[in-house]
């Protein structure tokens, strides 16, 4: 089922930043690459999704295509700042980040979105919809909690020490590039499927030179910033729309006694759990897509 639907042949819009790799030193807004699938899709409010840590848009593919043809909705798929072709800033602050979001809706005249994120991004469109609900119908938030993170989150500095030593001379194809790659950073990285995430964003120049599209000087400069995400909305009042979290029983992302505390910021959450890692909707696409889906279509 799942593969008839990622093969239907679909619109694809593919916009770029002009102000690509850029550096910012402001906290002003910045112009976000996205993909649109079903850009003839006016009838249902669309979707805006971002991607976790490290990640990017092209993550989101298949799924994407997926759900426009399941929902008939308008999908964007989008390059968080410091990841994928969106331009690079000095910081990677959700509230920037929301900032971002917002530029997209007027850029592209939407009024109203529902919005959909797996960690980081989970985190960026938790913030959204406390600090804009007016903007947001719903959201689907993907294995990430407003409140804890897990205690081995520490682990993200040997992935990105991992990422930042890579060796790959410039006479090799990408694709041997990125096995080689594999092969740098799979003891450190650990589960296959989380390698093989983070080696979609290694690119290689006109002069051979491989380079990573995630900014990593800035991404792995203070884990601390995302510990400070309670503290960053604690002031907002709670959303009332609903909200839906998809959360891996094999993950530690998200801990069940701290269910009261959220949903005392998301009244209107309901929680569902899938026999899967953090990467949920790698590990359980099928499944995950039904949930959504159903979710979307209430």
């Amino acid at each position: 089922m799942f593969a008839a639907l990622i093969s239907r042949n679909l619109k694809c819009i593919n916009c770029y930043a002009t102000t690509k790799f850029r550096s910012f030193s402001d906290v002003g807004p910045v112009k976000m690459s996205y993909t649109v699938y079903g850009e003839n899709n006016t009838r249902n409010l669309p979707l805006f999704i971002m991607h976790g840590l490290l990640g990017s848009q092209r993550n989101w593919r298949a799924l994407a295509k997926a759900l426009e043809a399941r929902t008939d909705k308008m999908i964007y798929t989008v390059d968080a700042r410091n990841h994928g072709d969106s331009p690079h800033t000095s910081d990677l602050i959700s509230a920037h980040m929301v900032m971002d979001a917002v530029e997209l809706m007027k850029d592209r005249g939407i009024k109203k979105v529902c919005v959909m994120g797996h960690s980081m991004g989970g985190r960026t469109m938790m913030h959204f919809a406390l600090k804009h609900p007016e903007l947001v119908d719903r959201a689907i938030i993907i294995d990430m909690s407003p409140i804890t993170l897990p205690q081995d989150f520490h682990l993200l500095e040997e992935i990105c020490k991992a990422m930042e030593s890579i060796n790959i001379p410039a006479k090799y194809s990408l694709s041997e590039g990125r096995k080689l790659a594999e092969d740098q950073v799979k003891d450190s990285v650990g589960a296959l499927v989380t390698v093989q995430y983070l080696i979609m964003n290694l690119k290689k120049r006109e002069n051979g030179e491989f380079y990573w599209m995630p900014n990593l000087k800035v991404i792995c400069k203070d884990f601390g910033l995302f510990k400070k995400f309670k503290d960053d909305i604690k002031y907002l009042p709670p959303y009332k729309g609903p909200v839906m979290f998809i959360c891996g029983t094999q993950s530690n992302f998200i801990e069940l006694s701290t269910w009261p505390d959220i949903q005392r910021m998301f009244p209107n959450a309901e929680i569902h759990w899938l026999d899967a890692g953090h990467l949920v909707h790698f590990d359980q696409p099928e499944n995950f897509l039904d949930l959504v889906v159903e979710f979307l279509k209430r």
